[in-house]
């Protein structure tokens, strides 16, 4: 199946902020391991939680925008079941 654009860049987008989630905690955990394991293991939690909202927003546009083209399947099927009746 053919993917267009807005597919292609939201896949790109959802793996590149997979990414930069897992080197950004490293690099977060390893630059404030100097101030103590706990709360360097704090602000990675911190930095996971923003980062999963990122994850979250991009799949939620994948998400509509596979609802929408289903409407739009949908209301042509409709209006080919109107098209028949109304004959």
């Amino acid at each position: 199946m053919q993917k267009d654009i807005f597919d292609r860049i939201i896949s790109f987008l959802l793996g590149a902020s997979w990414a930069v989630m897992f080197f950004g905690s490293l690099i977060i955990f390893k630059t404030f391991l100097f101030l103590g394991v706990g709360f360097s293991i704090f602000l990675t939690i911190i930095f996971i939680i923003v980062s999963l909202f990122f994850v979250l927003g991009l799949d939620a546009f994948s998400i509509n925008r596979k609802r929408l083209d289903e409407a739009k399947k949908q209301t042509k099927l409709l209006e080919q079941i109107d098209a028949k009746w109304t004959s």
